[in-house]
């Protein structure tokens, strides 16, 4: 799917960030189209159907979480990327636990953005099932056989830090919370430590510097993503 095909609504009750995102996502081949709260944006969507919803928490009247709620609750299926301030971390957080696609913090970059618009797309139009191996730069997962490699030499790893990889792998590009981790992997989410030790165990294992890491990287406050090695 080429740009000039796709529509963003943007949700935000600040004018200059509507314009901002309007002429930036414009150049980039966008379809745009603008609603300053959720009122608005939920008659929009009576008569269009965006590929993908750039939400503001922090809208006037119905907040973007209680929007996002409701719109998950009907079942609306259509990508949710979460515009946030930098600071209201809980509230991002949040915004995944009830099914936002992603998030970026103001002051953003476009070409952040763009990027986390296309994963948000991507994850949409691809097709359903995992891929039986996983590459990104000199990492590799068989999802099928569970072998992990780095540079083509093959890495053990524990069944936990296992779980944890496949499931960054599942949703590469994409943020996932510390509480859903916790909850998919322990079938727990009250003590987050636990995911961090293991997260530190298998950077140990699987990137060339594991303080400055390539591949998993910390969202802070928020959880992990595996990111995508061009």
């Amino acid at each position: 799917m080429t740009n000039q095909t796709v529509s963003i609504l943007v949700v935000d009750d600040e004018p200059p960030i509507r314009k901002l995102l309007r002429v930036g996502l414009g150049s980039q081949g966008y379809t745009v189209s603008e609603a300053p709260n959720a009122k608005a944006a939920i008659e929009i969507l009576q008569t269009e159907r965006p590929d993908l919803i750039l939400l503001d928490l922090g809208l006037p009247g119905m907040t973007g979480l209680e929007l996002l709620g409701k719109w998950r609750g009907d079942g609306l299926d259509i990508p949710v990327v979460i515009l946030s301030s930098r600071t209201d971390e809980a509230g991002i957080v949040s915004a995944l636990e009830l099914g936002a696609d992603d998030y970026v913090t103001k002051p953003f970059g476009m070409n952040e953005l763009v990027a986390r618009i296309r994963v948000a797309l991507r994850h949409k139009f691809q097709q359903q099932g995992e891929k039986p191996v996983f590459h990104t730069g000199d990492l590799s997962v068989d999802l099928v056989k569970r072998i992990v490699k780095v540079e083509g030499k093959e890495v053990k790893l524990s069944p936990k830090e296992y779980d944890i990889l496949r499931m960054l792998v599942q949703y590469a590009g994409k943020v996932l919370t510390h509480q859903l981790l916790m909850k998919q992997i322990w079938n727990d989410s009250t003590d987050v430590q636990y995911l961090r030790v293991y997260v530190r165990q298998l950077r140990q294992k699987i990137e060339k510097t594991p303080d400055q890491p390539r591949y998993i990287i910390t969202e802070t406050g928020v959880g992990y993503r595996l990111r995508e090695v061009e």
